[in-house]
């Protein structure tokens, strides 16, 4: 019982499709097609200002509502240094993006295809002595426009900017960065030391999640008025 509380907290979207955290990653959707409109924000990179901020959580629920629309995504856990994408999704993670990188398999090799429908995720794989360098490389900057060919969006999960280098290493990659901080923990001065990183390495930062916010009894009721009558999101979750 505790594992399935587990993983309906972590992919709320799927799950509680009606839930007013559901509707916050609907949101998100939406505020990303509108931050779309004078430039396609197609391969994005989410991190954190700190571990426990709750990335992984964001991106996986991102991903859940973009492919809900109808779009096919693909999602790839590039924190090679704790990744959490298999657990939240219930996949192995014999094999992934650390494999794709050192050319012993190709990207169909290792993806999961149809987690959730037209949800593509490629897990992280065995953990490599050297990430920073592997993301670095030119293979890893080549994986990007190559998926861009056959997916609408891709999703790639990095670890925390302040913790290592990882992050602002593939910011400067990707069309956009989305970073996440956590209600009432995230102390200021480290996220706009984030901030100035992420910059520094040439992102381009096109919006911030605030995790864990607290929400009123009142806006529960707004968002349960809306969502109540509506039909749920319908995907097809491999567990």
């Amino acid at each position: 019982m505790a594992k399935k509380l587990s993983r309906d907290h972590e992919l709320i979207t799927y799950h509680r499709p009606k839930s007013p955290f559901a509707e916050a990653y609907r949101t998100l959707r939406t505020n990303l097609g509108f931050a779309s409109v004078d430039h396609s924000y197609r391969s994005i990179l989410v991190s954190s200002t700190s571990p426990q901020d709750g990335k992984s959580t964001t991106i996986a629920n991102l991903a859940v509502t973009l492919a809900q629309a109808g779009n096919r995504v693909m999602l790839l856990d590039c924190d090679l240094r704790k990744p959490v994408l298999h657990h939240i999704f219930k996949v192995d993670n014999h094999r992934g993006v650390t494999n794709c990188l050192m050319h012993q398999v190709t990207i169909e090799e290792v993806a999961h295809e149809g987690v959730v429908e037209n949800l593509t995720l490629v897990t992280s794989g065995p953990i490599p002595p050297n990430p920073a360098e592997m993301l670095g490389s030119e293979r890893t900057r080549s994986l990007w426009p190559a998926l861009l060919e056959k997916y609408d969006y891709v999703l790639i999960d990095a670890p925390p900017v302040l913790a290592v280098a990882d992050a602002s290493i593939l910011a400067s990659q990707v069309d956009g960065v989305i970073l996440v901080v956590r209600y009432a923990a995230t102390r200021y001065d480290l996220a706009k030391k984030a901030k100035e990183q992420l910059l520094n390495a040439n992102a381009n930062i096109i919006g911030v999640v605030l995790n864990q916010f607290k929400m009123e009894a009142k806006e529960y009721q707004y968002y349960y008025y809306y969502s109540r009558d509506s039909s749920s999101d319908t995907s097809s979750l491999k567990l």
